[in-house]
């Protein structure tokens, strides 16, 4: 019996790169995978068919991160349609970075809305659904810790947001046989952080093991605190960026 058989879980942002890695995961695994998109209606539409027609569950819904309404009615179609929801997986988010003195206050609310008020939104709609047993596990940043250098103010303080929100979830949610964790990928090669940018080589020389990871390194990490192995696992962050914070 797969490790997730008969579970259903809902991935934000999962229609490429750590997104997409981890929905095939999960899939692999045995659970019924419901995911969003914003922007990336053909690769996500491809992924749900692709899946599907190998014999796995997917759904793709179109909601943007930034809108509240769109995370409740992701979290709302995910239960309607396969019946419950067990795991929360937040992976939706945008990265703003730039000189500090010419960001604005839109910057602030963008970043905000997307990288931590979408987490908590999606929490706060899926504990209606989630019994003993459940998870929540939230893709932040090794950059919460270590912001590394400059003009990345913004997203340093929206990724260390999640360590609160993790901790504090943690305890809300523990004595309902909840687990919370949050999961802080460093350099992993996708589309937005490819492995041949400019800042490639720099961050490889930080590195303990250097070279990038992959999504499946982090989807991976995902499946088992998906999992019941997992299941004395809450409160916690756990960095998987090749040793760059060591």
């Amino acid at each position: 019996m797969k490790k997730l058989e008969s579970k259903i879980a809902l991935v934000t942002g999962g229609s490429r790169g750590i997104g997409e890695a981890i929905v095939r995961r999960l899939v692999a695994e045995g659970a019924k995978v419901a995911f969003t998109y914003a922007r990336s209606a053909g690769k996500a539409l491809a992924l749900e068919s692709e899946i599907n027609a190998s014999g796995g569950t997917a759904l793709a819904i179109a909601a943007d991160n930034a809108v509240a309404t769109d995370v409740i009615k992701a979290v709302n179609h995910t239960v309607e349609t396969f019946g419950g929801l067990d795991i929360l997986v937040n992976n939706a988010g945008i990265y703003i970075g730039g000189e500090f003195a010419g960001h604005s206050i839109e910057d602030y609310d963008q970043i905000m809305d997307v990288n931590v008020k979408a987490i908590y939104i999606a929490a706060l709609e899926s504990v209606k659904h989630l019994k003993a047993g459940g998870r929540i596990i939230t893709i932040g940043s090794n950059m919460a810790d270590n912001s590394m250098g400059p003009q990345g103010t913004l997203y340093t303080m929206s990724k260390s947001a999640l360590q609160g929100l993790t901790r504090g979830l943690a305890r809300d949610l523990g004595p309902k046989g909840i687990a919370v964790t949050l999961v802080q990928p460093g350099p992993v090669d996708t589309d937005m952080n490819p492995a041949d940018s400019q800042l490639a080589d720099f961050l490889r020389g930080r590195m303990a093991i250097p070279q990038y990871g992959t999504g499946e390194d982090i989807a991976g990490l995902v499946s088992f605190l998906a999992s019941e192995e997992s299941k004395y696992i809450t409160g916690s962050w756990i960095t998987i960026d090749g040793g760059l914070n060591a």
